[in-house]
C-alpha cells in the first residue's frame, strides 16, 4: 500500500509553480506609502477629548540650531543616539486638542493654517462651524494659523480666548502674524489669567516663558486630570528630557527653563497624563523623572481601560 504522504513529482513541481504564480502577484501590489491616524479620541471622566494631527513635517535641518542651544555636540549627540533619533533632521507634529464637555465643543489652538487643521477636525467626525470655543495658548504662528481662511474665520460659531499678558505683549510688537489672526478679533477676545476656567472643569495654568503670557490649561471630570501643555516642552528629548537645554523659540530661555521643571516636576509627582502640542503623535503621554531630567512615556491602552 502506497502512503498518502508521498506526492508524485508532477503534482510537486506543478504546486509550486502555482505557488509561485501566486507569489508574484501578491508582489505586485503597490507600494502605499508612509501613513497615520488623523486624530486619536478617549475619555477623561464625563469630558471626551480629541487629539488631531493637523500637520507633521520632516524638518531637514540641523535640530541644534533650535534645541539644546546651550549643550554640548557631544551631550546633544549622545542623548539623540540614546533615543535611536539622528541629528541632522527631527519630525515635527502640530497637535490642536477638541474637548467636548458635554454642552460645548473646545478647540485648543488651531495649526500653521485652516485646511490641515480643518480637514483633521473632519476625520475626527467634527466641523469647525460646530466649535463652540477657540482657546489659544500663545500666539506663534503655527498655534494661531488655522484662524482665517480666504473667506472670513474658519470657526464662525466660536467665542475666542486668550491669555490677558500675552495679548498685552503682543499688542505693539507690529508682527505681521498677530496683526492679520488676532487683532480682527480684539474687541471679542476674552482674556484671561492663570487659575481662570474658560469652562467648567477646563482652567487656565501659568505657563510663562516661551512666550511672556504661553498657558497650559488642566483638564478635570470626575476626578480625573489631563493637562494640555500647548508649547511649554517642544520636543520629547531635547526639551522634555532635558528641561535645562535652551530652545531658540523660547521668549524668555530663564523663564521657560523654570516653567519646565516646575511643570513636569508636577506631573511626574502626581502621575497626570498630558497632551503636548509638539510631542510625538498622538502627543498624549506621561512624564517620569530620570536622573536630573525627565523622561517621556507614551501612552499606551490607559484611556482604554
Amino acid at each position: 500500500m502506497k502512503s498518502p504522504f508521498i506526492l508524485k513529482r508532477r503534482s510537486f513541481l506543478a504546486g509550486s509553480a502555482a505557488l509561485m504564480a501566486g507569489s508574484a502577484v501578491q508582489a505586485a501590489a503597490p507600494m502605499l506609502g508612509t501613513s497615520m491616524a488623523r486624530h486619536r479620541r478617549f475619555m477623561l471622566g464625563d469630558f471626551e477629548v480629541t487629539t488631531i494631527l493637523a500637520n507633521t513635517m520632516t524638518i531637514e535641518n540641523d535640530p541644534q540650531s533650535i534645541f539644546g542651544l546651550n549643550a554640548s555636540k557631544e551631550d546633544f549627540a549622545a542623548a539623540s543616539s540614546a533615543a535611536n533619533i539622528p541629528t541632522d533632521k527631527f519630525q515635527m507634529f502640530y497637535t490642536p486638542t477638541v474637548v467636548n464637555t458635554g454642552s460645548e465643543l473646545v478647540l485648543f489652538d488651531t495649526g500653521q493654517e485652516p485646511n490641515g487643521t480643518v480637514s483633521a477636525l473632519e476625520a475626527a467626525g467634527y466641523s469647525a462651524d460646530q466649535i463652540d470655543k477657540v482657546v489659544l495658548t500663545h500666539f506663534h504662528g503655527d498655534h494661531i494659523g488655522g484662524l482665517y481662511t480666504d473667506m472670513g474665520r474658519t470657526f464662525e460659531n466660536a467665542t475666542y480666548y486668550c491669555g490677558n499678558a500675552e495679548f498685552e505683549d503682543w499688542d505693539f510688537s507690529g508682527d505681521n502674524n498677530f496683526e492679520a489672526k488676532i487683532r480682527p478679533l480684539e474687541d471679542e477676545l476674552n482674556m484671561i489669567d492663570p487659575d481662570q476656567d474658560v469652562a467648567t472643569g477646563i482652567t487656565a495654568v501659568e505657563a510663562f516663558g516661551h512666550t511672556v503670557g504661553h498657558m497650559g490649561y488642566m483638564l478635570q471630570s470626575q476626578g480625573k486630570q489631563l493637562f494640555l501643555g500647548g508649547d511649554f516642552v517642544n520636543h520629547y528629548i531635547w526639551s522634555l528630557a532635558h528641561p535645562d537645554w535652551e530652545v531658540r523659540f523660547d521668549r524668555d530661555r530663564e523663564a521657560a527653563a523654570k516653567t519646565r521643571r516646575t511643570l513636569l516636576g508636577m506631573l511626574a509627582t502626581d502621575k497626570i497624563p498630558f497632551v503636548g502640542y509638539h510631542m510625538p503623535w498622538p502627543g498624549l503621554g506621561y512624564v517620569e523623572t530620570r536622573d536630573n531630567g525627565f523622561h517621556y512615556v507614551p501612552e499606551s491602552y490607559q484611556f482604554l481601560l
